[in-house]
């Protein structure tokens, strides 16, 4: 009896493919994103929303596949910068209304 020639197995080593890096800059944006909007509303967020949009932008033209992640960061630091400035310019105008107010102590 012939045994039918059957090829001998050659060692395989797959080809390590090139790991996608993790897009820090997006996470960082995102994340600085939300705090900032999530400060803003006591008016203590404005550089956490600035950071998170220059961060976003950095994410956009160096990681083009985080998109979710740096679009929300975008999207939440501008959002942020809004609510700080109307709370901070609410704030300001409360001040100055309060000291014209002629209701002092110190008259």
């Amino acid at each position: 009896m012939t045994d039918p020639i059957v090829p001998e197995p050659t060692p395989y080593a797959p080809t390590p493919s090139a790991a996608n890096p993790t897009p820090v800059l997006s996470i960082i944006s995102m994340i600085v994103g939300i705090l900032g909007f999530l400060i803003g509303f006591f008016g203590l967020g404005l550089l956490f929303a600035i950071g998170a949009v220059v961060l976003g932008h950095l994410g956009k033209r160096k990681e083009p596949g985080a998109k979710g992640f740096w679009l929300t960061g975008l999207i939440t630091g501008y959002v942020g910068i809004l609510i700080n400035v109307i709370v901070i310019a609410f704030w300001i105008i409360a001040t100055i209304a309060l000291v014209n107010s002629g209701n002092s102590y110190y008259q």
